[in-house]
């Protein structure tokens, strides 16, 4: 499943924010635990519904700059 598949958007869910395959799972919140530190692992274990993947297409969302300000 390809990063545009993983990351999707409703203007309806968690105010229109990029989120994880539908679920209510933004993006930065993805990245806000990876910044505090948390391995891949630890989060994983605390959003269980999240897989590998996921995590991978977040990193790489972030990378090319897709984020709002």
């Amino acid at each position: 499943m390809s990063t545009a598949t993983r990351i999707t958007t409703n203007p309806r869910q968690c105010g229109g924010h990029p989120c994880i395959r539908g679920m209510r799972i933004r993006v930065t919140d993805v990245l806000d635990l990876l910044g505090a530190g948390l391995s891949q692992e630890a989060i994983l274990d605390e959003l269980p519904d999240l897989e590998e993947d996921d995590i991978r297409a977040c990193i790489e969302f972030a990378e090319f700059d897709k984020l709002p300000p």
